[in-house]
């Protein structure tokens, strides 16, 4: 007689789900309904993200021999290599180490010490008394946000865990990914982020001309800082000359604006390069890190987050102090405008295209381009409908943070893509752009208290976001689903059928 394995689990352990408690605390009672679970099944898929599902070293499937020093050099390699890519891409330290873990787990290091830095993922594997620990590190040496690397290396790690790919069949493939060129043209990210500008003026209140005008000044913020970035321009220098070229069209509008007899607020364009040059930041990774126990990293992070901005609002003020110099009138702002209910269906589609072009600005794959856009419009409808309710723009930008980051792991399930670039691309529309150029303009209008609450509001605004953020992926990853989602979305093992071999007797 046979002795057969359940798919997903041991037969003699209750099968568990990503936390290893369902089945302890809620056991499943009653037959499943087919029709409603096939119906379920399209709108959330039959998976859920990689980070999601693994946070427990797993058995090994196919152990390698821990006396074979090159073969477990190759696995150390390979789970450093990926999480090279994942901690690139802005994740934080612990799913990143849990990733790095997970893949040395599969072969059978399962004895691991990993320690994620900053810019440097190293890994200890213990082989037992007899035998030395074996270590590498790998220091991560590019920040580039690329959600389709990012995908790949997740369905990857899916690939290795359910398929038993052999290391030297995985680093292949992690070759191809992390060598392959991008899938969409230059160009096209550039449209991608000039439409992101586009959309942000038009979420504020711009009319058509603002709109455009910012669309035109972000495309050339871009292809400036793409060829200051070949002759190895610091980043800081490049943010700075971004910040000088999104206050030259304001200047020019404002300037021209009364003698022409045309009405505009060019405070929009400012405002929407300031967001546009924000959203590459890792502020999310950053304050998750400060959260999740990886204090040094957030510190890391968020030094960059502060000099980055710095060097945004260094160029804006430089833009504006040569626009005062030559006579030009510098566009002012009325601190008590903001984001209203006002033309909400607008407002909630400008939403939708700011998270979709920055999706395709950081190259996600087309099916993670509606997940993104789904994420835009919740978080702006969320954000404008508690703030109408009497709350303030942090409460308001945290409440709608919480929801995206929900929304970001049930809809990436649907678009096997990581959380991360949903929730990232979702809350990219709320980001604080129009505070920090309200509080640059009351520092130079010698009103330095009001200039310091406006720029701790953005502060405030951008933690918010983050923590939101990280509060609902952990809701995603921590609370049970429904019973009849319980059969979806789990990372199963492969079946494994053992047979007692026929008696030569018989």
């Amino acid at each position: 007689m046979g002795l057969e394995t359940l798919p997903g689990g041991d037969n003699t352990n209750p099968r568990a789900d990503h936390l290893g408690w369902r089945n302890r605390v809620w056991p499943r009672r009653g037959p499943h309904l087919p029709g409603v679970s096939e119906a379920v099944g399209l709108l959330v898929a039959d998976r859920q993200a990689t980070a999601d599902t693994i946070v427990a070293a797993p058995t090994p499937l196919q152990p390698i021999d821990l006396t074979d020093d090159a073969r477990v050099a190759e696995v150390l390699d390979l789970a450093v290599r990926v999480g090279e890519v994942v901690l690139a891409s802005g994740t934080g330290v612990m799913d990143t180490t849990t990733q790095v873990r997970f893949i040395a787990a599969t072969y059978g290091l399962a004895r691991c010490d990993v320690d994620v830095t900053y810019d440097s993922i190293r890994i200890w594997a213990d082989r037992g008394p007899l035998l030395p620990p074996a270590s590498t590190m790998r220091v991560v040496q590019y920040r580039a946000l690329d959600f389709t690397r990012l995908a790949a290396v997740d369905r990857l790690t899916r690939r290795i865990r359910t398929q038993v790919v052999a290391p030297e069949d995985a680093r292949a493939a992690l070759d191809a990914i992390t060598t392959a060129p991008h899938p969409y043209h230059r160009w096209t990210a550039t449209f991608g982020w000039s439409l992101l500008a586009a959309a942000i003026a038009a979420l504020l209140g711009a009319n058509l001309v603002v709109a455009a005008l910012s669309f035109a000044t972000t495309a050339a913020i871009d292809r400036t800082n793409r060829v200051l970035n070949r002759y190895g321009l610091p980043f800081f220098f490049q943010h700075m000359m971004g910040g000088l070229i999104a206050a030259v069209p304001a200047i020019v509008l404002s300037t021209l604006a009364e003698p022409l007899g045309f009405r505009a607020d060019p405070t929009l364009i400012i405002a929407a390069g300031i967001t546009v040059l924000l959203s590459g930041l890792q502020l999310v990774g950053s304050v998750q890190d400060a959260i999740t126990g990886a204090p040094i990293t957030a510190t890391a992070r968020l030094l960059e987050v502060v000099m980055m901005t710095g060097g945004i609002v260094a160029g804006i003020a430089l833009a504006l102090r040569l626009g005062q110099v030559a006579g030009a009138t510098v566009p002012s702002i009325d601190m008590t405008s903001g984001r209203d209910i006002t033309d909400l269906p607008i407002k909630i589609a400008a939403g939708a295209v700011a998270a979709l072009a920055f999706a395709l600005a950081c190259y996600a794959e087309r099916r993670a381009l509606a997940a993104a856009a789904f994420g835009g419009a919740a978080g702006a409808i969320t954000y404008l409908l508690v703030q109408h309710a009497g709350f303030g723009p942090i409460i308001s930008s945290g409440v709608a943070a919480t929801l995206v980051g929900m929304a970001g792991g049930l809809m990436a399930r649907r678009a096997l893509t990581p959380p991360l670039v949903v929730a990232v691309a979702g809350i990219t529309p709320l980001l604080p752009g129009l505070s920090v150029y309200r509080g640059l303009y009351a520092m130079l209008s010698d009103e330095p208290l009001l200039g310091f609450d406006q720029l701790l509001a953005a502060f405030g605004i951008g933690c918010a976001l983050a923590a939101g953020v990280t509060l609902g992926e952990w809701c995603d990853r921590t609370l049970r689903r429904p019973r009849i989602l319980s059969r979806f979305g789990s990372l199963r093992r492969p079946i494994v059928r053992r047979r007692r071999r026929a008696n030569p007797a018989h």
